[in-house]
């Protein structure tokens, strides 16, 4: 599968080099190359790229404003990879919902990772992924998107369902954080969601609500940076933010 791309960065020299790296791999195709994050919302508007490579040395503020806005003119953003010589910028990447960020020069091995990453993310696309859950001799199918939360409960772990069964299954929560897809956010020492059924995040009392559920579940100061990016990415996919 092939990927448009449209590169975003001040520095001609850097812009060439990630151009001239990227030629080595058939799977990506340019696009063209926006100066500033003014270039950069035409760029994205007029030529629709699959990827977006920004470049976060320099005026990164105006980049991650940059994005913010694209949410007035589009309800789907391109995918979003930063690149930068230093890890400087990399977690207001991941607030900002950036897919990927690339330390310069990049290696062989960061471009496959990021292939992979894109190839697994259209494959779930596709259609409803779905989990396995064993239980002794017992192989349970579920849709993903139908699981609203898991808990763990010690070495196994309790699978709550939006039609209100609950399934358990042999194995630590640890084990699904690192397996369930993107959506599934980790909030606590206990409990994994499934973002697409969040409907509320309460700091002060440190409480997510589950959409059409009543239910609150308790995220705890440890995983507090996944509930911070959790906020900006449903704030940001939301028509009126209120202050």
């Amino acid at each position: 599968m092939q990927y448009t791309y449209l590169i975003i960065d001040s520095e001609t020299t850097s812009c060439l080099e990630l151009q001239d790296y990227l030629e080595e791999y058939p799977e990506f195709v340019a696009k063209g190359h926006c100066l500033d994050e003014k270039e950069g919302i035409n760029g994205i508007l007029k030529h629709e790229p699959d990827i977006v490579f920004i470049n976060l040395d320099k005026n990164a503020k105006e980049h991650f404003g940059m994005v913010t806005e694209l949410h007035r003119y589009i309800q789907t953003l391109p995918i979003l990879i930063g690149i930068s010589q230093t890890q400087e910028q990399a977690y207001m990447a991941i607030k900002n919902n950036f897919f990927d960020y690339w330390l310069m020069p990049s290696t062989e091995l960061e471009v496959r990772k990021s292939l992979l990453k894109l190839k697994r993310r259209n494959s779930r696309n596709e259609e409803p992924l779905k989990l396995c859950l064993k239980s002794y001799r017992d192989y349970h199918y579920v849709n993903t998107e139908d699981i609203l939360y898991l808990k763990a409960d010690n070495n196994a772990t309790d699978v709550f369902m939006a039609d209100g069964t609950k399934i358990n299954a042999y194995k630590s929560l640890k084990k699904f954080e690192q397996q369930l897809p993107d959506n599934f956010v980790r909030v606590h020492q206990s409990y994994i969601l499934n973002t697409k059924h969040v409907a509320r995040i309460n700091y002060g009392k440190a409480i997510c609500s589950l959409t059409g559920q009543n239910l609150q579940l308790p995220f705890s100061k440890t995983y507090k940076e996944n509930i911070d990016c959790l906020k900006s990415r449903l704030s940001k996919n939301s028509i009126v933010s209120l202050n």
